[in-house]
């Protein structure tokens, strides 16, 4: 099947990570969102259904590299080389072809004659993170430095104030009569409002799970401010989108943040800054590619059919 414009995002969806075993699931999650990354790149860099960006496609190259995609270390080597959207660097370029090239990738390989040996100069944006911003506004060390997002939820909910911290208990209380596994609820929480019943959205959304008046309505809140009803018809949502992209997380995060339809039309994460890094957030937090889904609450998306 091929796609055009903006979905072309979806050209680097792996297959379902059920029948990988752990460890091997996140590394297949991981590559999905370098895939992802990757061809966002490509597209401000060729202006392919977005606004032409150079600039921007480095930085998408650079969290691209950082999700271990050696296509993308080696197509940001080559801006470096040609200052091209970044100042140009020869240091730099030789280091990130070299990485390419130690990772298989064959143009990298070919080209190292042009470029050098590595020097070992990395760009700013590929310098180790030693700290990574909390949602509580603390920041502490990253576990893992392949990771641009990774987030520990426990420190997140260790530094709530007490009010916070209620709703935290209460969104453990009834994630499982919805068949959701609490770490992922509370993750969205936490991206969505910080566990603030009263936040309100500049798009019109409310409460601790940030609902839009639709979505409120499709799953029967009355009260958006109501902490209790917020809370169920996020749970609600969540495991209606779970059951219509049989258990794929980042789909569903993808289709929380930006609706189902876009989803559906680009067969994959839509092509917004906003929901590429919402899902590597919560994806960092819950650290699970797939989730358990009741098949019979929606038929599959087109996005999974399309696989």
């Amino acid at each position: 099947m091929r796609l055009s414009g903006a979905c072309l995002l979806s050209l680097f969806l792996a297959a379902s990570a059920n029948a990988l075993a752990a460890a091997s699931a996140l590394d297949t999650a991981e590559g999905e969102l370098a895939g992802q990354l990757f061809a966002m790149a490509v597209q401000y860099e060729r202006g392919d259904g977005l606004s032409q960006d150079v600039p921007r496609a480095a930085e998408f190259y650079c969290d691209a590299a950082r999700y271990g995609s050696a296509e993308a270390y080696f197509a940001l080597g080559w801006m470096y080389g040609n200052g091209q959207g970044v100042a140009r660097d020869e240091g730099i370029a030789a280091t990130l072809v070299a990485r390419s090239a130690q990772m298989g990738f064959a143009p990298a390989l070919n080209a190292q004659r042009f470029f050098g040996p590595s020097v070992g100069t990395l760009p700013p944006c590929l310098m180790p993170r030693p700290l990574v911003a909390r949602a509580s506004g603390a920041s502490v060390p990253a576990a893992r430095a392949g990771l641009a997002e990774e987030v520990e939820l426990d420190q997140i909910l260790s530094s709530l104030a007490p009010n916070k911290r209620r709703v935290a208990q209460l969104i453990r209380l009834l994630s499982p009569q919805y068949a959701i596994d609490p770490r992922l609820a509370l993750a969205v929480a936490a991206t969505e409002s910080n566990f603030e019943s009263l936040a309100r959205s500049p798009r019109n959304a409310f409460g601790v799970m940030q609902l839009i008046p639709e979505t409120a309505q499709r799953f029967k809140v009355v009260n958006l401010y109501d902490p209790t009803q917020n809370i169920r018809g996020g749970l609600a949502y969540l495991r209606w989108l779970l059951a219509y992209y049989r258990g794929d997380v980042l789909l569903t995060l993808a289709a929380y943040n930006a609706g189902e339809g876009a989803v559906d039309r680009c067969h994959g994460i839509p092509p917004y800054r906003e929901t590429v890094d919402y899902v590597k957030r919560i994806y960092g937090m819950f650290r699970k590619p797939s989730h358990p889904f009741d098949a019979h609450l929606a038929s599959p998306s087109p996005a999974i059919a399309a696989r």
